[in-house]
């Protein structure tokens, strides 16, 4: 990298500046156009008292969130008709304007088409269940009038035979009836969903007090709803009625059930007429609709062609005229100022992009470049890679650094993967998860561009710290020699052997050293059994507590250092020194005595040490004793505990009590000027105008802080056992699959519990070892370094620097 950009820096953040730029108004678009392309300055809004809409650019946003609702509906109607946009090879650069236009030409013609479709495809669904009604009525019809003809003969077979002498006279009653009295019936025929055939019936019987009589028909397959355009299934239902009041209950029954109706003819030949003719329109509809398809999907798939060009360049076109919104314009009303934070590297970039905005609009005047001096705080900006962004997004859920802050995700990249790795130390685990990882990975550049799940999407933006976890796992798990819980021979045969047969796996005592030690990480007959403590789970939570101290030095060092770089020297000898001699007055001495007690091989009983050095500190250590002049030590330790406990609580209050009265008697101390303490002090006083100095919440403050250190050191220091926990319960689960599945299957000689059996712990140590406890694992990690290492010097209460750049618009919603 050359000089305007020089290498990444994670330890600190960017150096910021905040610049001034004097735009004319005809090179501004093309200006912050460049800006964009470039992504390295952050717009400050200095008309942030203005609505949306009293701002310069209000119609130009409009206009372009107009032509991005154009561009919404192309992609729904793509998404009907199942036409994914695809990059033209050749993009044709388009003006803004010309594109405005033929959005529009397009959005009407297909609104147009789609209006047409739809009133063809309306007709064309009627047509459809018309020609259901004529064929399933006609047939009852049909079926009706032959039954009547076969019972008329019947009937006038019985009257040739049966003639008596009462027959003349019902003759003649019959012929005397008035034909005026005859009653005629009426009826009407449709569809009804089938759902509701039942409760139709019911009350058509319920409103006429029975006086009809219903036919219903069931339709085979669900047919297309003429209104609601949904494939439902019917029944073809004839209702014959009396009278035209019945006929207008049915009328409204029908309505309120969604029951289309459809006249018939009652003369058959007109029937099977009927039925060829709308047969025939059916046929022409089809035929119509398909061309309109054909010239919609046309259609579509041009736009598809060049759907995201447009689309990217209406977003570019609204999010410049959004930015232009922050800018002020100039008294004169030629020139527009814009104001904003970018890394000092980039000013040399910044310039050349204003210089050729100017060139490229043909403006006589060139925009103007400066820098201001301000009080106030820059955001914070961490230039990342693919590999490290991942640890730093860690980092910021948590919070955002504040400027030139000291960023944890430096010590992240390291601790956080070991951290998980000690509590998931499995070597073959490790091996699976690597194997995932590797897949990520190799398919990276596919993958990218995919939309993936919520969880697999989390998983690939996450896959390089799942590669060093997977990596660390493997380290740890051939330190613990465990492969899904089996201890293995790696590095050569075991150190230790049994002098009889009455240690064999029992304990550990009865075991002779027969052999050289073994080379690396643990011998596999310290495995232990499972009645009694093994030794492995021995040095897990020893180790625990190792690493724990190490880890909240380490917060305390960083803290140290950041105190230097912002000059704070009240923090470093009132605060950090007390804190460093209180952590290791206590759990540091333990450290030192868990490491004394495995290079000496002593037994003595840490636990009893460490109760009586605070209960006893006098009494002889006896056989607990692990080097002369222990108690003596314990006795300075301990004393200085209980020191530091005062020395971090009183003096700093008090001192910065003098400096304030120094700086108001005109004794200013300019290595203080701009402490951490100061500024915090005077923050809510400076606001109002005054140099007040309130020493009581100042006190209070400062005993909270003394007070959450000391009993945190304690609660911090135990929290580091889930370490030991997590371990123990990864190794017990994985030892349980392993036992009670696959070895209680291999143990029935039997090829089909076997092969069940391997199923059932694949699934079981997938689903739970290398789901469940990853997921665990990694959350207990997380917590590790939010709560009990980053406290001890991160902050967090920055904010982030978010440059207006085009290539960040693919991540933003539309």
């Amino acid at each position: 990298m050359g000089e305007c950009c020089p290498p990444m820096d994670l330890f600190r953040s960017e150096p910021m500046q905040l610049v001034q730029i004097i735009i004319p108004i005809e090179s501004a678009h093309l200006t912050v156009s460049y800006l964009g392309d470039l992504g390295l300055l952050q717009f400050k809004d200095l008309n942030a008292e203005k609505s949306p809409f009293q701002r310069t650019y209000a119609a130009q946003i409009k206009r372009s969130a107009e032509m991005a609702r154009k561009l919404r509906f192309f992609k729904d109607q793509m998404l009907k008709a199942n036409l994914p946009s695809s990059k033209s090879k050749r993009q044709v650069d388009v003006n803004v304007d010309n594109l405005e236009v033929k959005l529009g030409e397009f959005e009407a013609e297909l609104i147009e088409i789609n209006s047409n479709s739809e009133k063809l495809q309306r007709s064309y669904n009627e047509l459809i269940e018309y020609k259901l009604v004529l064929e399933k009525a006609g047939e009852f019809f049909h079926s009706a009038q032959s039954s009547a003809a076969l019972q008329q003969r019947e009937n006038e077979s019985r009257h040739i035979g049966d003639e008596s002498l009462d027959t003349p006279l019902l003759l003649e009653q019959e012929a005397s009836t008035d034909p005026s009295k005859q009653v005629k019936l009426g009826f009407l025929t449709g569809l009804v969903p089938r759902g509701k055939s039942l409760a139709f019936e019911r009350i058509l019987f319920r409103a006429t007090r029975g006086n009809v009589f219903l036919r219903q028909a069931v339709v085979e397959n669900p047919v297309t709803d003429p209104v609601s355009g949904e494939k439902v299934e019917k029944n073809v239902f004839v209702v014959f009625y009396s009278g035209e009041r019945a006929k207008n209950k049915i009328l409204k029954i029908c309505e309120a059930f969604g029951a289309n109706r459809y006249s018939f003819p009652e003369d058959l030949g007109r029937q099977a007429q009927m039925i060829t003719e709308v047969s025939g329109r059916i046929s022409e509809l089809k035929t119509t609709i398909d061309i309109g398809l054909l010239h919609q999907g046309s259609l579509l798939q041009n736009i598809g062609e060049h759907f995201e060009h447009w689309n990217l360049l209406v977003r570019k076109e609204k999010s410049i005229y959004h930015h232009l919104n922050m800018l002020s314009l100039d008294v004169t009303k030629k020139c527009l100022v814009a104001e904003g934070w970018s890394p000092i590297f980039a000013s040399k970039q910044i310039q050349d992009a204003l210089q050729r905005a100017a060139f490229d609009s043909n403006s006589q005047v060139g925009a103007i470049f400066q820098v201001l001096h301000t009080q106030e705080a820059p955001p914070t900006y961490f230039r990342t890679n693919k590999f490290t962004s991942s640890f730093q997004e860690i980092v910021e859920a948590y919070g955002v650094a504040k400027y030139q802050e000291a960023n944890p995700a430096v010590y992240t990249i390291v601790t956080f993967p070991f951290l998980f790795a000690v509590m998931f130390g499995d070597w073959g685990h490790g091996i699976c998860l690597l194997l995932a990882t590797l897949y990520l990975i190799g398919r990276e550049r596919k993958l990218s561009s995919q939309k993936l799940g919520d969880i697999m999407e989390m998983a690939f933006g996450g896959r390089y710290v799942i590669l060093l976890m997977a990596i660390f796992s493997i380290y740890t798990g051939l330190i613990y020699n465990e492969f899904f819980s089996v201890p293995f021979e790696l590095f050569g045969s075991s150190a230790y052997a049994c002098r009889d047969l009455s240690c064999r796996d029992a304990t550990t005592a009865g075991l002779i050293k027969v052999r050289p030690t073994y080379p690396f990480g643990l011998d596999p007959v310290w495995h232990g059994s499972r009645s009694e403590l093994p030794f492995l789970n021995s040095l897990k939570m020893k180790m625990s507590i190792l690493l724990g101290v190490v880890q909240m030095n380490l917060g305390i060092i960083i803290s140290f250092f950041n105190a230097r770089f912002f000059r704070s020297g009240v923090n470093v000898w009132f605060q950090f020194i007390p804190q460093i001699i209180f952590l290791n007055s206590l759990f540091g001495y333990l450290s030192v005595l868990i490491v004394m007690k495995w290079w000496t091989g002593s037994k003595a009983d840490l636990y009893h040490v460490m109760i009586y050095m605070f209960l006893s500190p006098t009494d002889e250590l006896g056989e607990n004793q692990l080097f002369s002049g222990q108690r003596t030590v314990q006795l300075v330790l301990l004393l200085l505990a209980f020191v530091s406990v005062p020395w971090m609580l009183f003096p700093k209050p008090f001192i910065l009590k003098k400096q304030h009265q120094d700086r108001h008697q005109g004794q200013s101390y300019a290595l203080l000027e701009n402490t951490e303490e100061s500024l915090q002090v005077n923050s809510n006083h400076d606001a109002h105008g005054h140099g007040e100095f309130e020493f009581s919440e100042v006190f209070v403050h400062q005993m909270i802080h003394t007070i959450e250190f000391v009993l945190g050191a304690v609660s911090n220091t135990a929290s580091y056992l889930r370490l030991w926990a997590l371990s123990l319960a990864h190794s017990e689960l994985s030892s349980v699959f392993y036992d009670k599945v696959l070895l209680l299957a291999w143990g029935f000689n039997n090829v089909i519990i076997l092969i069940v059996g391997i199923i059932v712990f694949i699934c079981a140590t997938v689903g739970v070892l290398l789901l469940m406890e990853t997921l665990s694992a990694f959350l207990h990690a997380l917590r590790l370094h939010w709560v009990e290492f980053q406290n001890k010097f991160y902050e967090g209460d920055g904010y982030k620097f978010y440059p207006f750049s085009f290539a960040l618009l693919d991540d933003e919603d539309e």
